[in-house]
């Protein structure tokens, strides 16, 4: 018997979380969406994987776009992250974006980022499993990662 989704929630919810923004670019357009659901998988070859649901926009985007950047956000970038955590449209305006090694944009001021190709597409229940293959990247030291946990952005304890 499975467990009670809401139950599920909650639990997960318990397990604290870094804050992303997966980011595309390429032919069919820019896009992205707010993603915690994000790990490093192997070194070598060097993969990440994001899970993404299957009723999100930037799915589509993404593979159209065959590329996708993880920006990993710093503790004064909530705002960042709240702007792609809602459905729809994204808005780009007024953030300062490059590009690596793809066309997927990179956010200015994250705390590191990643840049891939898509590698693949893996089913996960109602999500999809997409694993890059890591061509470019950087971290930029300085400041405080923003946190996720029950429900609520946190900050680490001094």
């Amino acid at each position: 018997m499975a467990i009670d989704s809401l139950i599920q929630r909650k639990v997960m919810g318990r397990f604290a979380t870094g804050v992303t923004v997966v980011t595309t670019g390429g032919p069919m357009g820019m896009h992205g969406l707010t993603a915690n659901a994000v790990t490093s998988l192997s070194l070598d070859p060097p993969l990440i994987l994001v899970a993404i649901g299957k009723r999100a926009q930037t799915r589509e985007f993404i593979m159209a776009n065959r590329c996708f950047a993880v920006n990993i956000l710093r503790l004064d970038q909530e705002e960042v992250s709240r702007r792609f955590a809602v459905p729809g449209p994204k808005d780009f305006l007024g953030l300062d974006l490059s590009t690596d090694v793809t066309d997927a944009p990179v956010i200015a001021g994250c705390l590191a980022y990643v840049d891939c190709r898509l590698h693949d597409v893996l089913p996960g229940g109602d999500h999809e499993i997409f694993l890059g293959e890591v061509v470019g990247g950087a971290v930029h030291d300085g400041a405080d990662p923003l946190l996720y946990f029950a429900g609520e952005y946190r900050r680490l304890a001094d």
